[in-house]
């Protein structure tokens, strides 16, 4: 009769952890809903919030019954059925070293402040935010309205890319990591499309001195440099090969080439052709924009260890 019952139970609380409505704000490709599914977590309503048409499409073509809502400023949580999650990465770059440090006078930053907006009016058990490493008195302005302190996680223990982010969150999590060992080598296609591959033009203003094959990082002003992990992935990533801007790549067979849209998705945790409805400056723009999913996956995975 005991073992009925605390099976009863058990039942009970996973139908708890199922039926909960998410709202995700800058939802970009949905790469929450993605990490929910892989925590083993449906979501009853997945209510998005994003403004890019082609991020929109590619969530409503993997998640068709995601409920979009626009613009973050002309959402009212007092309109929203009772959040039970709420998660975001708000615009990074207002904060992030690779910027200009405007900080919070960074209209994209200012987005912040919507967060705890709806987080105040939405009242969720559990909340999720995302952003980059800053400045020390930046952190602990979000900590302050937050009320909880960030943890850093570097995508490289899930993952080929190397990605230091913090995370401020509710959900009690195992911070215990252990490193998947995850190569970058690991993540390379083969066949890949001519249409990648540097031109001998191109290569003729590189320092290229016959480097091994596998990922590496560098411009046209400085040497090629192998890694064992590909370098934080940007979503201004490949608008062109430019002398001002560095990029990851991959040397195959002593060729040098971009990555290709899948081994992006694959440094992001992110499955195969996820975002195969869009061109491929679109890809690797929302695929920079994304989360690494195994990491939020690992955080979800405190929801089951709460209940």
């Amino acid at each position: 009769m005991q073992k009925r019952t605390s099976n009863l139970i058990l039942v009970i609380i996973l139908i708890q952890i199922v039926n909960m409505n998410v709202l995700s704000l800058f939802d970009g490709i949905s790469c929450g809903n993605l990490a929910l599914e892989r925590a083993g977590l449906v979501a009853s309503n997945y209510y998005s919030s994003e403004i890019d048409k082609y991020a929109i499409n590619v969530t409503q073509k993997n998640y068709p019954n995601t409920i979009q809502l626009g613009d973050i400023t002309n959402i009212s949580g007092s309109k929203l059925l009772q959040i039970d999650l709420l998660i975001g990465g708000s615009p990074c770059q207002g904060f992030s070293f690779a910027g200009k440090h405007l900080n919070f006078e960074d209209s994209r930053s200012k987005l912040f402040f919507e967060f705890v907006r709806l987080l105040n009016e939405c009242k969720p058990k559990y909340f999720l935010l995302e952003n980059v490493k800053m400045k020390k008195e930046y952190e602990n302005i979000i900590s302050s309205y937050l009320g909880v302190y960030p943890k850093e996680i570097n995508s490289s223990l899930f993952s080929a890319q190397n990605r230091r982010r913090l995370y401020w969150t509710n959900i009690p999590f195992d911070t215990n990591i252990k490193d998947k060992h995850i190569s970058a080598n690991s993540i390379i296609e083969t066949n890949v499309d001519e249409k990648y591959f540097v031109s001998e033009t191109q290569l003729k203003r590189l320092k290229f001195n016959n480097i091994s094959d596998g990922i590496v990082k560098g411009c046209f002003s400085k040497p090629i440099i192998n890694t064992d992990k590909s370098e934080c992935l940007l979503a201004r990533d490949y608008k062109g090969i430019s002398g001002k801007q560095y990029f990851t790549m991959c040397i195959e067979n002593s060729r040098l080439r971009k990555l290709t849209p899948i081994e992006y998705e694959r440094l992001q945790t992110i499955p195969d052709n996820y975002t195969n409805y869009a061109s491929d400056s679109q890809r690797y723009k929302m695929i920079g924009n994304s989360w690494t999913v195994d990491v939020i996956c690992h955080i979800f995975k405190g929801l089951l260890i709460e209940r």
